[in-house]
């Protein structure tokens, strides 16, 4: 490992977090390097680093606390490096394993693609993890924002996020189109319009039973209640619907003595309900309509239901089931309903990249907003914890913003380093400083009677609610 990275040296009291044989080793004075972000980043990181250091200190007394090792991407290090990203602040994240950043720019349209992106793709960040959930006192559009209890594990590294495309009228875009149009559209009604920009939608069994495996392995830590595999199969079916068939392979293949499919417990509770039950007549309830389906298709429902009652009857029967990790799935545009008007029936939400990305902000608008929504980029052996919202250029370095979303991201990245006593301070301290009514402009305007305070107010606040 180097000593030193963009021209600045590690701090000497610190020490780098290891990890071996899939398990993190994390020291008393782990170096945490951080990335500032542009506009409102730099008040937003000066308050969370403050509240960070505090809270460690409130909770271990001196006996562990953070190093913290600035490294540059954005607008900061274009013009200190002139480049974006340079590669010793790539080198340093993974060097050292977990690093946490607020916003960065990346204009729409083009200029520089997506800092966020190429992180997550250099560094193989393939689950994006946002939980989603209500802290009392928080302004919100809904009438029981506390029901909304989830954590969104989303794809990271495929989809149409892989960046495969090619712009309209260009030599490239002309040539992809030809070869679908002649060679594998030839003789069908589909075609491209020759005028089309056009993207690839990569969607791999690798990446997918990653994630899914990831977010499995949660439920169960976590004794969340379910995971549902959010996908657009009905349409996207050699894609999304391949997302939605690997994630249940996965469940069932891996974590069989701690999970039930949907369907599994339609089955088994249909026995349990009536022990007399024939299959053909527990194939009746789980399948509406059987009896206008063919002989193949009625045939297979009744192996299914046999496999079922054959192979975890014992272990997962009389009820046992309703202690297990539910798997099941819902098509991406139902669930944008679900989770407004029957959000207290979803747990965990694994999704495709695109889908991850809107499901995560159309939650987090239930809850407050993106301003208090943490989220991270995890993968095996790295992790950055980061903000979930823009740059917000026009209020920088007027210390107006709210800072909830990196301070929730510290919350998330003291637990995933084992110091869970540090962040239980930071959150209880943010909602015991909300319901005093003690906030940053966003809040204060929906909020009657509240005191609008500046970033560092806030944090300051939050540090005496310690």
């Amino acid at each position: 490992m180097q000593t030193s990275y963009n021209g600045l040296t590690l701090p000497k009291d610190g020490e780098a977090i290891q990890y071996a044989n899939g398990k993190y080793t994390v020291p008393d004075r782990p170096i945490i390097p951080f990335i500032e972000g542009d506009g409102t980043g730099r008040d937003i990181w000066r308050a969370s680093q403050r509240v960070f250091d505090a809270a460690v200190e409130k909770a271990y007394g001196g006996k562990r606390a953070v190093k913290w090792f600035e490294i540059f991407a954005g607008e900061k290090a274009f013009r200190e490096f002139k480049t974006w990203l340079p590669d010793d602040s790539v080198k340093a994240a993974t060097d050292l394993r977990v690093s946490i950043k607020g916003p960065l720019t990346t204009p729409v349209g083009g200029g520089i693609r997506s800092l966020n992106v190429a992180l997550r793709q250099i560094m193989d960040l393939y689950a994006c993890v946002r939980p989603v959930k209500y802290y009392a006192g928080v302004p919100s559009p809904v009438k029981r924002p506390e029901k909304l209890d989830v954590v969104i594990f989303r794809e990271n590294t495929e989809d149409v996020y892989a960046g495969i495309e090619f712009k309209e009228g260009t030599a490239d875009a002309k040539k992809l189109i030809a070869f679908l149009n002649d060679e594998m559209l030839k003789g069908g009604k589909k075609k491209v319009r020759e005028d089309s920009g056009v993207g690839i939608k990569p969607i791999s069994i690798t990446g997918t039973k990653r994630l899914v495996r990831y977010a499995i392995r949660h439920a169960v830590a976590t004794g969340r209640k379910s995971v549902t595999l959010v996908h657009k199969g009905n349409i996207q079916k050699f894609t999304e619907g391949a997302f939605r068939e690997w994630g249940y392979e996965v469940a069932v293949q891996e974590f069989r003595n701690d999970v039930v499919t949907e369907r599994e417990s339609w089955i088994l509770g249909n026995v349990e309900a009536n022990p007399g039950l024939t299959v053909e007549q527990n194939a009746a309830l789980i399948e509406p309509g059987l009896e206008f389906g063919n002989d193949e298709f009625r045939q297979s429902v009744y192996a299914e239901i046999t496999g079922v009652l054959d192979s975890i009857g014992k272990s997962h029967g009389n009820g046992q089931w309703k202690k297990k990790v539910l798997i099941n799935d819902r098509i991406a545009d139902s669930i944008f309903q679900q989770v407004i008007i029957r959000p207290e029936e979803y747990s965990i939400l694994a999704c495709p990249n695109l889908n991850g990305d809107y499901i995560s902000d159309a939650c987090a608008a239930q809850v407050g907003g993106l301003g208090i929504a943490p989220g991270a980029n995890i993968g095996d052996g790295y992790a950055v914890f980061e903000a979930t919202h823009g740059t917000a250029p026009k209020y920088a370095d007027k210390d107006v913003i709210n800072p909830g979303s990196v301070m929730l991201s510290g919350v998330m990245m003291f637990d995933f380093l084992g110091w869970p006593e540090a962040a239980k301070l930071i959150e209880s301290s943010l909602e015991k400083t909300i319901q005093q009514k003690y906030v940053t402009y966003d809040f204060e305007r929906q909020m009657q009677g509240a005191t609008k305070v500046k970033t560092s107010e806030f944090a300051t606040r939050m540090i005496a609610n310690m």
